[in-house]
């Protein structure tokens, strides 16, 4: 009989796992099904240049997991019973009320959106550029401002600079502005810091520092301080949260609800779960939380997909590296910022600026993208067959996030 490993979410982790783990097991052992709400792939780290107005490559699942065995499943997950081993999914009206899937092992990759942290009026009048239909919303709304009209992107962390910056660089006729709890960048070097000064102030781009977003209104974001900014579209981007059907699952979850797993990405509850990317609480170097990003993601993936094919395979666990090396922003087309940091994140005084690190973010984004594309790296694979006196109920008492070196994490 075949072990029945499904795959929730088909991002870059989800995605990644599913590939990783079609090149590691034999096919006549195991079937891997990968649900995703869509047909597509999302490039998720470049929604905000879909928001700016530009187009993306359309990547359908479906060819690029075409001749690699893993099943696709375009169906929305509405509930997961752990106790059952058994995933509800609803796909178009001719499922009806949606159908059960079965489940030998699960890899939980449902992943974040934004978080609005509960702040007045941002549901109701902010648009957010964390998920596809988010960021195309944006796009409509930016397109159909006249000249002149104010933009404001709260949030300066990555993903507020680079929308902040691509917008503006998009739409030179309107006036963008960036509202910041701290001051600009100040988590960069010096180099970083003066270098995204620059860029910002090339490109006409207002900061208000110091500025605790904590109302949003259809024509203005109010700051605890008393000040009023003037915004006829808000762009909020201040933090991501995970998906909430973990917390509805009965697998432990942390206070950020994510999911809690060991340094192999399995559940600390449930062993015959694993989580990954965004969803999963991974600690990394300095018993540091890996923030949600697609630098985290993937290689958890790569350590999920290879922890599941070891255990079925009777093979050796293995020790993905779980740090990071830099944080790669673009900030338009034309110019980038890649700020090396330590292994637990912290920046240090090196940085590459200019269209040289605008090159290399893009090159980091192409490879992202084209790994998820082709699960198999056009490569002949060697897939192994389950040993049949493995179970995954292997143990794994002293493998230890300290016994787990990991792997370079950048952007």
């Amino acid at each position: 009989m075949q072990h029945r490993v499904i795959v929730l979410g088909g991002g870059y982790s989800g995605a990644v796992a599913a590939g990783r783990l079609a090149r590691r097991l034999d096919p006549a052992d195991v079937r891997i099904t990968l649900v995703n709400a869509a047909p597509d792939f999302v490039e998720r780290v470049r929604l905000h240049q879909l928001a700016a107005g530009q187009n993306l490559r359309h990547r359908p699942l479906s060819e690029m997991f075409q001749g690699t065995g893993v099943r696709l499943r375009t169906a929305e997950v509405t509930g997961i019973d752990v106790g059952r081993r058994t995933v509800k999914v609803k796909g178009a009206a001719a499922d009806g009320g949606g159908e059960e899937l079965e489940y030998d092992t699960l890899v939980y990759a449902l992943g974040s959106g934004w978080d609005d942290h509960g702040v007045p009026g941002v549901a109701e009048h902010a648009h957010e550029v964390a998920s596809r239909a988010g960021a195309l919303r944006l796009r409509e709304r930016l397109a159909g401002l006249e000249a002149g009209r104010s933009v404001v992107v709260v949030g300066g962390g990555l993903t507020g600079l680079e929308a902040a910056t691509e917008i503006a660089e998009s739409h030179p006729h309107l006036s963008v502005s960036l509202a910041v709890r701290g001051e600009l960048g100040d988590w960069l070097s010096v180099k970083g810091r003066g270098h995204l000064r620059k860029v910002v102030d090339g490109l006409g781009i207002a900061v208000h520092e110091h500025a605790d977003v904590t109302g949003v209104a259809a024509d203005r974001v109010t700051t605890a301080d008393g000040r009023e900014v003037p915004a006829a579209v808000t762009v909020w981007t201040a933090g991501f949260a995970v998906h909430p059907l973990a917390g509805a699952t009965g697998l432990e979850t942390g206070a950020t609800g994510q999911i809690v797993v060991d340094a192999t990405m399995r559940s600390v509850s449930h062993p015959d779960v694993y989580a990954v990317g965004d969803a999963a609480l991974v600690m990394g170097p300095g018993d540091k939380p890996l923030r949600m990003s697609c630098a985290s993601g993937v290689p958890t993936a790569w350590q999920a997909a290879d922890s599941l094919a070891a255990r079925l395979t009777g093979g050796k666990l293995p020790r993905t590296p779980m740090r990071y090396f830099n944080q790669c922003v673009s900030l338009g087309r034309k110019e980038g910022l890649i700020q090396y940091v330590t292994a637990d994140d912290r920046s240090v005084n090196a940085a590459l600026t200019g269209r040289f690190a605008a090159l290399y973010k893009e090159l980091v984004c192409k490879g992202a993208a084209w790994g998820v594309a082709n699960p198999l790296f056009r490569m002949p694979v060697r897939r192994r067959r389950i040993a049949r006196d493995a179970t995954e109920a292997s143990p794994v008492a002293g493998v230890r996030a300290a016994d787990v070196p990991a792997a370079d994490v950048s952007a």
